[in-house]
């Protein structure tokens, strides 16, 4: 029992949580593999290399979670000039995957190098905002400084991945408003966004294609994507419906309206075989065809705790960095997530963004491992400060800090 106990430290709700993403991935995915596994025609590779991720994943929280959360501040400076070389090596040297450059391949690794910018950018955020707070708000500098570290990540992220780079810089704004910026501020760039990309997205809609190809290849993918939503299918007759045109949105639908309560039971889903990223993008779909609506409610129900989980520990750190960098990684695990779900049940245009620890994946795991490694080291920073400052109000001597000698004021 002392064993588990010093393994599995921090916060236990949020061990809980991971713990069932997990299961649910290893169920879902081996169920959703289909395709590769006609492919490979290795009925267990697929599977094998998932779990075998999932395990290294496993092991990063363990050793994450044990890292001082102090340490993180160090990690900026090291991912944001390192990603954005990436990123701009992805450009000319990045490995095309359904039409997009996302993964580059170094000594015969694969990996996106947008993770390792969305961490710098979401750590730089939470340095800045916590070095530069006042009495009553953040000052006015920490605006100018949180833009100079986040547009370039996300200007090079969008030339590939336009979800990616929209979604990390949604969270960047939430995290300025947690962090005080002034909302006048916030205001001035808000309705300047608002107006750009109402812009952005009708001249995308409404240039033709061949003009959008010259500019760059992602774009006539975006105007279909966006087409594809705004297109009244209401209008069209059941006779002219063409299931192929938007074939992954129609198979996700179908596997959606074909479950019930309690789903198709694991290993019974039908629409696997016919959508090509049914263990990744579409994986949702997947899991209430098979787990039913019970099922699907569960998952929105595990990244809603973990949400409501992280606003606790972040309310009981006396820092203000360990509580802005929780609530910033915390925000972009459940942003995600939603625009994933919002994908599959067909309220969003179609995204390459994968459900956050149940898609199958190699980088995008390990990262979101890594990610929930920083939420417990925190939780453990906040259950120690907490313990102290209990101890001072009863008169106990307090003891010196060896587990985190270095962590007795995080700013």
């Amino acid at each position: 029992m002392d064993l588990v106990k010093n393994l599995f430290k921090g916060d236990k709700v949020v061990w809980v949580i991971f713990m069932f993403l997990c299961l649910i991935s290893i169920i879902e995915v081996f169920s959703a593999a289909s395709t590769l596994t006609y492919k490979s025609g290795d009925h267990w590779g697929p599977i094998t290399q998932h779990c075998i991720f999932l395990m290294i994943g496993t092991v990063i929280v363990l050793i994450v979670h044990n890292i001082p959360c102090r340490w993180f501040k160090v990690l900026p400076i090291i991912l944001l000039p390192l990603s954005a070389m990436l990123l701009f090596y992805l450009t000319a040297k990045g490995l095309l995957v359904n039409g997009a450059a996302r993964w580059i391949e170094i000594c015969g690794l694969k990996f996106q190098p947008s993770e390792l910018g969305k961490m710098g950018v979401i750590i730089g955020t939470a340095l800045i905002l916590s070095k530069m707070q006042e009495e009553k708000t953040a000052n006015k500098q920490a605006f100018k400084y949180i833009l100079y570290i986040s547009v370039p990540i996300c200007f090079l992220i969008f030339r590939e991945n336009g979800s990616t780079a929209l979604l990390l810089f949604g969270v960047v704004i939430l995290m300025m408003i947690i962090g005080r910026i002034p909302w006048k501020q916030l205001g001035k760039m808000i309705g300047i966004l608002a107006l750009t990309g109402s812009v952005i997205i009708l001249s995308i809609a409404y240039i033709p294609s061949q003009t959008l190809e010259h500019i760059s290849r992602r774009l006539p993918t975006m105007q279909s994507r966006i087409r594809g939503h705004l297109e009244d299918k209401k209008a069209i007759a059941p006779a002219e419906f063409d299931i192929d045109k938007d074939a992954q949105i129609a198979h996700a639908n179908i596997a959606i309206a074909t479950s019930n309560v309690i789903g198709k039971m694991p290993g019974n889903s039908v629409e696997r075989d016919f959508l090509s990223q049914a263990f990744s993008d579409f994986i949702f779909a997947i899991v209430i065809e098979e787990l039913g609506l019970l099922g699907g409610i569960f998952v929105v129900f595990l990244y809603i705790v973990l949400l409501i989980r992280a606003g606790r520990i972040a309310n009981k750190c006396p820092g203000n960095f360990p509580a802005l960098l929780v609530m910033g990684i915390t925000l972009l695990l459940v942003s995600q997530a939603i625009l994933n779900m919002m994908v599959a049940v067909g309220l969003f245009p179609v995204t390459g963004q994968p459900l956050p620890l149940i898609s199958k994946g190699g980088t995008s795991t390990f990262i979101n491992c890594a990610y929930i490694g920083m939420i417990l080291s925190v939780s453990r920073y906040a259950k120690r400060q907490e313990e102290q400052q209990k101890a001072l109000l009863a008169g106990i001597p307090i003891e010196a800090n060896t587990e985190y000698p270095e962590e007795e004021n995080v700013d």
